[in-house]
């Protein structure tokens, strides 16, 4: 393994830097497998926003894990601390590149577009026009020679989450409900135009529990989208339970390991969803097309593009394009695999 004399050895220490989203948070979960695995006895750690640094708590490949902002990346990393041989930054923020500088013999991220900050950069690495996400992360490690062929998304629940996912399961889902189906309805506020409208989730879950009398209903979501919820669950009645605003994403993704199937919008649980390996049916906006986002890896996964992808597609072209009868489809087949021919996993 070689990186322009970097790396010597499997013992070389790397630095992620990665200030995002749920999703993008886990999108860069095969990178840090990927490094893992190139330096077995090396020293890797990752800074993430302090909203997201839960979602890898627990991942066998770290030895280190922390916080870090914009804000905060000012005035570290100035005096003594953690010397690191490399750090991969993952996006634009000029405070994240300096602070890179600062703790690391060398740095690696996207082409900066700023000449002062490109010269910090040890690999300036261009930006693809078109290409999967997992891909896109995977270019940071590529610039050490870093290479992998496993690209599947990565999460790991605590035993204590999963007791409590079993507690809320049996307060709140009758023991008839054995055919757990997960809903994410919406995405957060500022990509809203993402959202399949609720009166199409509110046809789809009637159906789900018309074909399959043991079916219960799981609504997800954050503080932000639980009226939604609560209007979803109005319109269902007894056999929906309310999980939006409940639980952090942790417990939320300890109960998402129960159910039999999961459909949501393009947001963060679907990305912690496919991290499960959860049979899902996922809506992916044009502007967004799911073959640059889909969960790779997944046997069971079926994805919706929205008919628009390919064509003229702007923020406001409307996600009630998407039919319900084209999601049901795909929610029985995973559901019923042998109830609808031609659509078995």
């Amino acid at each position: 393994m070689t990186g322009g004399g970097v790396v010597v050895d499997g013992r070389a220490s790397i630095l992620v830097i990665n200030v995002a989203r749920i999703g993008d948070t886990l999108l860069v979960t095969p990178a840090i497998r990927a490094l893992r695995e190139a330096f077995p006895g090396g020293k890797i750690g990752c800074l993430l926003h302090p909203a997201r640094v839960e979602l890898l708590r627990g991942l066998p490949w770290l030895d280190a894990l922390g916080t870090i902002t914009p804000k905060t990346a000012r005035w570290r990393g100035r005096i003594g601390g953690m010397r690191w041989d490399v750090a991969l930054v993952y996006g634009k923020d000029a405070p994240l590149i300096r602070y890179a500088a600062r703790v690391a013999e060398r740095v690696v991220a996207f082409k900066q577009g700023r000449e002062e900050l490109d010269q910090l950069l040890w690999r300036a690495v261009e930006a693809p026009g078109d290409m999967h996400a997992v891909h896109e992360r995977l270019l940071l490690p590529q610039a050490i020679g870093v290479t992998t062929r496993d690209f599947r998304l990565a999460f790991f629940p605590s035993e204590a989450e999963r007791a409590r996912a079993a507690g809320f399961m049996d307060r709140n889902v009758p023991a008839t409900g054995k055919r757990l189906v997960a809903m994410q309805t919406a995405s957060f506020p500022t990509k809203s135009y993402r959202d399949w409208p609720i009166e199409s989730f509110a046809d789809l879950g009637r159906r789900i529990l018309d074909a399959y009398p043991d079916a219960h209903l799981i609504l997800l979501g954050g503080k932000e989208s639980r009226k939604r919820a609560a209007w979803l669950a109005g319109q269902l009645g007894p056999r929906a339970t309310v999980l939006a605003g409940r639980m952090g994403i942790r417990d939320t993704a300890a109960v998402l390991e129960r159910v039999r199937l999961y459909v949501g919008v393009d947001t963060g649980p679907t990305h912690l969803a496919g991290a499960l390996g959860i049979p899902m049916v996922a809506l992916y906006h044009c502007h967004h097309p799911g073959r640059n986002l889909v969960p790779l890896g997944h046997d069971r996964l079926r994805a919706i593009e929205h008919p628009a992808t390919g064509s003229r597609c702007t923020r406001e072209t409307p996600m009630s394009m998407i039919p319900v009868e084209a999601v049901w489809r795909q929610v029985r087949s995973l559901l019923d695999p042998v109830g609808i021919r031609g659509c078995a996993p």
